[in-house]
């Protein structure tokens, strides 16, 4: 069969169009362009797009150019020639037991640990960035400081004092949301192989995060006293503990607040043996009762306290800015941060930064941790009305969560696939640890107002763990 010299230029677009990698309207390359990538004559790349032309994959646009046509034939094949990606399937499940299901039946998600979207001030919100767009304008569309809006970080500081912390203005990092100030912090305390002592239970992303950066790991247990600091205590006689991972106020998942007696206990432990602590404070607005908490960072005078936190978990998902107090450990951090980008969205800092400079997220905040208090109290009757005896629950000082202890006669395994295929979902107790010490347990998340549907489902659940 006879080729013709075109071809060896046009079956690489029609590929590229064919496989999915030239998009409908895509500009191709000009004529010039393709004669000399393929060292052929001007005529041969002419008669070349008349043929694609011809074919209906491409239109010519006068003193424009060649473009893939708006309109393919159907009879082309629209999936890409790409190899497979091996994935890891535990990693892709536990992604799923924790975040909000695009597949399948969706009756009732109490796995996912974020606002839902009838309790978030979306009319605060929307209104704010709409008022943040009107008046900035185009230098929203510019970079902001690498470690963060001045303006910002003043009235982080100013919000922090509130609950009688002190954070230091050179050692402040605002940050794209608290994964990512977590990561940054093992990266500036940490190397591969050092070794950390965890909260157990302790949610999925942070030990993905560990297993990730190749750390190895001690489990301190969280029992209904809190942090075992007797436990931890033993561990640093026997090990060479680089850092010690906490959450003090209103651990996930079980919403335990660690009183400040046994934070100046941990601080005491830590300076002892020279280990850091790295502070997850995300909780810490969220309390049922009484004043705001302190941190550990009220406590420490010696910086080797990483304290973050992010607004996600108290204003919305889509809100991804946090902060970081490095401490010590600024110089590494700062350098960790900027490797990882040199800004967090202009947007979302001047959002947060203009609800922090009024009332208006003090004033959220109140209402916000009033309806999280009666949606955990109202769950805790819920599992007690519905569900077998034998099941026990702590109750949250704050937070967002529940942890569930099932009986013994129950069949886990049973009960999460009758749960999923009628589409209701909880996260499973397996996943808070790199061990299966919490197999009969679940965590409940109560952030979202309760429909007649999620009540029926509650109710459902109950009859299939006593199934």
């Amino acid at each position: 069969m006879k080729i013709y010299k075109f071809e060896t230029f046009t079956s690489d677009i029609e590929k590229n169009i064919r496989g999915g990698i030239y998009k409908p309207g895509h500009k191709l390359p000009s004529v010039r362009e393709l004669k000399k990538q393929y060292q052929t004559s001007i005529t041969t790349i002419q008669n070349g797009y008349e043929h694609l032309i011809a074919m209906g994959l491409v239109i010519s646009i006068p003193k424009s150019g060649y473009y893939v046509a708006s309109h393919i034939s159907k009879t082309l094949e629209i999936n890409p020639d790409f190899k497979p990606v091996v994935r890891d399937a535990i990693f892709e499940r536990n992604v799923e037991l924790i975040t909000s299901s695009a597949r399948g039946k969706k009756v009732a998600e109490f796995n996912v640990a974020t606002p839902g979207d009838l309790i978030i001030s979306q009319k605060l919100l929307l209104r704010t960035m709409q008022q943040v767009i009107r008046e900035s304008g185009v230098s929203l569309l510019k970079y902001y400081p690498t470690n963060g809006s001045e303006e910002l970080k003043s009235n982080i500081i100013k919000h922090a004092a509130n609950y009688q912390t002190r954070i230091n203005p050179h050692e402040l990092l605002v940050t794209d949301g608290a994964l990512q100030a977590l990561h940054i912090a093992f990266a500036a305390v940490c190397n591969k192989g050092d070794i950390i002592a965890i909260e157990s239970p302790c949610v999925f992303s942070v030990l993905e995060v560990i297993r990730v950066l190749g750390l190895k790991v001690i489990e301190i247990p969280v029992d209904i006293d809190g942090f075992d600091l007797n436990f931890l205590k033993k561990a640093c006689i026997n090990n060479k503990i680089r850092a010690v991972v906490i959450t003090p106020n209103f651990h996930n998942p079980t919403g335990i607040l660690m009183a400040d007696e046994q934070k100046k206990e941990l601080l005491s432990i830590i300076q002892q043996y020279g280990i850091a602590v790295i502070e997850n404070d995300i909780y810490g607005d969220l309390n049922f009762s009484g004043k705001r908490p302190t941190t550990l960072k009220t406590f420490d005078e010696s910086g080797l306290v990483i304290t973050y936190t992010s607004y996600s978990k108290t204003l919305a998902p889509g809100i991804r800015l946090g902060w970081l107090s490095a401490g010590k450990f600024m110089p590494q951090a700062e350098q960790v941060k900027f490797a990882m980008g040199s800004t967090v969205s202009p947007v979302y800092q001047e959002t947060v930064n203009r609800l922090l400079s009024g009332e208006s997220y003090d004033r959220h905040i109140r209402a916000f941790r009033m309806q999280l208090a009666k949606n955990a109290y109202f769950t805790i009757n819920l599992l007690s009305k519905h569900f077998p005896e034998g099941t026990s629950v702590l109750t949250p000082s704050g937070g967002y969560n529940l942890w569930v202890k099932m009986a013994d006669k129950v069949n886990m395994d049973n009960f999460y696939s009758q749960c999923e295929k009628i589409g209701i979902k909880f996260t499973p107790g397996y996943t808070f640890s790199f061990s299966d010490v919490f197999s009969r347990y679940f965590r409940i998340v109560f952030a979202d107002q309760y429909s007649a549907q999620k009540l029926q489902a509650f109710e459902l659940a109950g009859q299939l763990a006593a199934t």
